[in-house]
């Protein structure tokens, strides 16, 4: 099969930071499928892991974690999809990835994709519409439908790919008044499209930011990048007894600044279910289900922002460096081989 991968972590201005090759065909056995890849996304994942993640002497690393396509054989132990299904989902960050024309994993962290969407737009959203669904629900524990106290959420970051389906998926299954932070007119826009009430710059200090909006203390808080920058500005502006979540990872952190409002501080990886096989890991399943059919009903929509063309080495090397200057709108999604 044809794959995209890499031997040594190098600059993605190197020739050699991400080659065209070609490995034997997965086969599926146990829970896998094995899936033949229509369509991929690129993540800060990829990026972040091909500059720091090198394979062992003479392997390849195929990087990929964003994935729509079809299921072309079924492992023995398989019960919830077949040949021929249609099917999304982000995969499993100890596995190798999707960079490649068949992909195996396990069906308890893969979904049925939206009967409306084709490939491309299908693979923009299952990493951040999980990483989104279980901070907001999972991790500070908002509930869908109405809030049992006045909440405000502010998403710092919004206009990104976790924070372009996390701004959705507040707005339209919570009764949360949605702030999101975008620094470019067209990154604001982007984010009042997807149904923040409020966006406002995180180039400013965001606790002035916030005050000028007139809405008191911010009772959740989601970070998606450059925590470090803001911490000290957000453990200003959350409400105590707030919920401070963030996804990124800040060299330093000085918690303490949380400690006298008794915020409670949350991670997210959505790799944790299945990096650690834990018990309720078919929870991914479920929750790219019920994704699937928020889309088809049209009260979420995919977030695709740039469609770099086919699935070869200088499309995903274009894609990483476009990511590593942290000014992509939305999703670059890559389609065919």
């Amino acid at each position: 099969m044809k794959a995209i991968a890499y031997q040594k972590s190098l600059p993605i201005d190197h020739a050699d930071a991400l080659q065209d090759i070609t490995l034997p065909d997965p086969v599926a056995t146990g829970h896998d499928l094995l899936v033949e890849i229509k369509a991929i996304s690129v993540n800060p994942v990829d990026t972040k892991i091909r500059a720091n993640v090198a394979p062992a002497e003479g392997d390849w690393k195929v990087l990929g974690w964003d994935a729509a396509g079809i299921v072309r054989a079924v492992g023995p132990e398989v019960t919830l999809f077949k040949a021929g299904d249609r099917v999304w989902y982000a995969g499993d960050l100890t596995r190798p990835g999707t960079n490649a024309e068949l992909h195996r994993v396990d069906e308890r962290i893969v979904g049925r994709m939206p009967d409306s969407l084709d490939f491309a737009q299908a693979a923009a959203l299952p990493l951040t519409a999980i990483t989104a669904w279980e901070m907001l629900f999972d991790r500070l524990q908002l509930v869908p439908g109405k809030q049992a106290a006045p909440t405000q959420l502010l998403i710092i970051g919004a206009a990104g790919g976790v924070g372009s389906i996390m701004t959705q998926l507040a707005r339209q299954l919570t009764d949360a008044t949605v702030i999101g932070t975008a620094s470019r007119p067209e990154t604001q826009d982007w984010v009042r499209e997807l149904g923040a009430h409020h966006v406002i710059d995180h180039r400013q200090p965001l606790a002035a930011e916030v005050a000028r909006l007139g809405l008191g203390p911010i009772s959740h808080v989601v970070s998606l990048n450059q925590t470090e920058q803001h911490f000290a500005q957000i453990a200003e502006l959350i409400a105590p007894q707030g919920r401070f979540g963030l996804i990124d990872d800040p060299v330093t952190l000085d918690i303490k600044l949380l400690k006298r409002k008794s915020v409670s501080l949350h991670w997210e990886f959505m790799y944790t279910r299945s990096m650690f096989q834990t018990a309720d890991m078919i929870a991914q399943h479920r929750l790219l289900s019920e994704m699937a059919k928020l889309v088809d009903s049209g009260r979420l929509r995919s977030t695709v922002g740039e469609h770099f063309g086919t699935i070869n080495a200088a499309n995903l090397k274009r894609a990483h460096a476009k990511l590593e200057t942290n000014t992509a709108r939305g999703k670059i999604i890559l389609e065919g081989f």
